[in-house]
């Protein structure tokens, strides 16, 4: 292939296809996972719990994306990472058990994170700091059109047409698997304007990112395995209804999302990230009250909305960063977000059991941290600080 990138062949539609592989994966992998574990795998809220536990360990694992990148340039290996992720995918309706909900579940979570880890480091150095927010905004605004016609088939799938877990996995998944073969033969290399660290990077100054990103890992986990799962199980939403509210979600961000990166960049990410967390405390105490099916979708669309606006943590690492540690520390901070998120599920799949309002009275906690931490977030003259710091 070419070094150089010509016509459609740049980095930003490069990121715009991935972007699109990853949405479409992922979107139809968890519009159906609710729905497809309880009726097909007969999985519980422990089941659940330790089935995102074990989604997330890949995650846990994502530091070792630099030692990968030893051997393989970051963007080969994150078209490998979109092959790994679109065919778990692919075969999850095949093994409709629990310990085979698990085996497709890591095998997706593999190129998933190692996918993400590589995504947000190739944005961070494709983009300028000027560029970043409004560009990381129009790619979130993709993924979600991605996502919202993905739950379209899906919803069209299972409304209209008596589609089964099993064609709808496969077709979901053979589509990322043909776009990720295509953008193997379309693209050319690109050249990296600064020659990354090829080792672990875990810096002082990046100690308030570090901590961010811990609490953001544990209270989206909340998000991810217990808010959809309330909705099925406590107010009996089918997949249908399950993806017309996925749906909802991404038509409102398609709009909002480069709203969002053009007021991170005029109002700067501290003041983004305190409404942002403000918000989310709110949120998460109405899901630990609610009792209205209504509400609580409401109350999901809003979620999804608040996380949006975590596009602001993206642009202040690329702010306090230096050029040469995005790459590593972008595995690190995957590493760092996943922590929490390796124990949370499985965890609070056992106070499920008990009392689910505990569940979502936690992450209104964590919202209350990640709120105090924002408030020491400042960009000014952060790069001549870490030059004295060398």
């Amino acid at each position: 292939m070419k070094n150089a990138s010509q016509g459609w062949q740049s980095p930003f539609n490069f990121l715009v296809l991935a972007t699109v592989v990853m949405a479409v994966t992922f979107a139809g992998w968890m519009a159906m996972l609710n729905n497809f574990a309880i009726e097909a795998a007969n999985f519980n809220g422990a089941n659940m719990g330790m089935l995102q536990s074990l989604r997330e360990i890949p995650g846990f694992l994502a530091f070792t994306a630099v030692f990968v990148l030893l051997v393989l340039k970051e963007q080969t290996f994150a078209l490998i990472s979109l092959c790994l992720l679109s065919l778990g995918v692919a075969i999850t309706g095949l093994l409709p058990t629990i310990y085979g909900l698990y085996a497709t579940t890591v095998l997706m979570s593999i190129g998933f994170h190692y996918f993400e880890t590589l995504n947000q480091s190739l944005s961070l150095q494709w983009f300028n700091k000027d560029e970043a927010p409004a560009k990381l905004g129009i790619l979130l605004s993709i993924k979600s059109i991605a996502s919202l016609i993905t739950y379209a088939v899906i919803w069209l799938g299972f409304s209209y047409f008596s589609a089964d877990y099993q064609w709808m996995y496969l077709l979901i998944g053979g589509v990322g698997f043909i776009i990720a073969l295509f953008m193997f033969i379309g693209f050319p290399t690109f050249e990296m304007h600064t020659t990354q660290h090829k080792k672990l990077i875990l810096r002082k100054e990046y100690s308030l990112y570090y901590a961010l990103i811990f609490f953001s890992g544990a209270r989206r986990q909340i998000f991810m395995v217990f808010a959809g799962f309330l909705m099925v199980e406590k107010f009996g939403f089918d997949v249908a209804q399950i993806t017309a509210l996925y749906m909802l979600n991404h038509l409102i961000n398609i709009f909002i999302a480069p709203q969002i990166g053009q007021m991170i960049g005029h109002i700067g990410e501290r003041k983004t990230l305190t409404i942002e967390y403000v918000g989310l405390i709110f949120v998460f105490i109405g899901y630990a009250l609610v009792e209205s099916a209504s509400f609580a979708a409401a109350l999901y669309v809003i979620d999804h909305l608040f996380f949006a606006m975590a596009i602001a943590l993206k642009t202040y690492f690329q702010k306090i960063a230096r050029p040469e540690d995005i790459a590593a520390t972008a595995g690190v901070s995957f590493t760092i977000n996943h922590i929490a998120a390796v124990v949370i599920p499985a965890s609070f799949g056992l106070v499920w059991l008990y009392d689910k309002s505990l569940v979502f009275y936690f992450g209104a906690a964590l919202a209350v941290c990640s709120l105090v931490l924002s408030q020491f977030v400042n960009t000014a003259n952060v790069q001549e600080k870490l030059a004295k710091s060398v």
